[in-house]
């Protein structure tokens, strides 16, 4: 392996952990928006998707440069394959934050309902998943990516919780229907969130094991 090589490696590596950092700072904000229905808030995670785009596109022109120029092999493509997946999970990540920012600011702007569903737990633990799943490539830790797994389910229970709630509260005030919809919204943007950590923690898992984890049994 060539020094250059093992240099743009390395760039790519830094460039894909900056982003992952920009996307755990905004689902951290977004938790906070949702918690606090904080209008400013909002703006600012819309406001910085392009940042995030910009940067998705720059690992991903990066990585396919690799691939053209050094055709790497064994651990190395495998690496190369699963940044740009990765690269493209956070990218969703954040589209979802500005789908809460969206859900945040339409609902700032009407009174509070006498029921509110409270996200703080299902924020708490997506952000935790987010948190692990990005250790567990700073770390080729493959065991903390099979917890982050096992995490998914407790995510999706909460959103079942916030639907039914949700749904007993609109029959009681139809007339709310609409901000009820966009509060129940937010839980289907976390759990995404929570799916697409998921999905990362299964591409560490290929990148150390080898082995593509996706639709294995439990």
């Amino acid at each position: 392996m060539t020094k250059r090589f093992r240099r743009e490696l390395e760039s790519i590596k830094k460039r894909i952990l900056t982003l992952g950092s920009l996307v755990e700072d905004l689902v951290h904000t977004a938790t906070k928006a949702v918690d606090q229905i904080d209008s400013e808030l909002a703006a600012r995670i819309i406001a910085a998707d392009r940042e995030v785009d910009a940067m998705e596109v720059e690992i991903e022109e990066e990585c396919l440069k690799v691939l053209a120029l050094h055709q790497p092999v064994a651990v190395d493509l495998r690496f190369i394959i699963s940044v740009i997946k990765i690269n493209n999970e956070l990218e969703r990540i954040g589209d979802q934050v500005v789908n809460i920012g969206q859900r945040v600011s339409i609902i700032a702007k009407r009174p509070k309902p006498p029921f509110m569903f409270d996200y703080s737990e299902m924020g708490e633990k997506v952000q935790r998943m987010l948190k692990m799943s990005l250790d567990s490539l700073v770390n080729t830790d493959v065991d903390l990516a099979y917890k982050v797994i096992t995490l998914d389910d407790e995510v999706d229970h909460i959103k079942n919780e916030a639907y039914d709630q949700i749904k007993q509260a609109i029959k009681e005030l139809p007339e709310r229907v609409g901000y009820y919809i966009n509060l129940l919204l937010i839980s289907r943007h976390l759990e995404r969130i929570s799916d697409h950590a998921t999905n990362i923690a299964e591409e560490v898992i290929y990148l150390v094991e080898g082995e593509i984890y996706r639709h294995a049994e439990n």
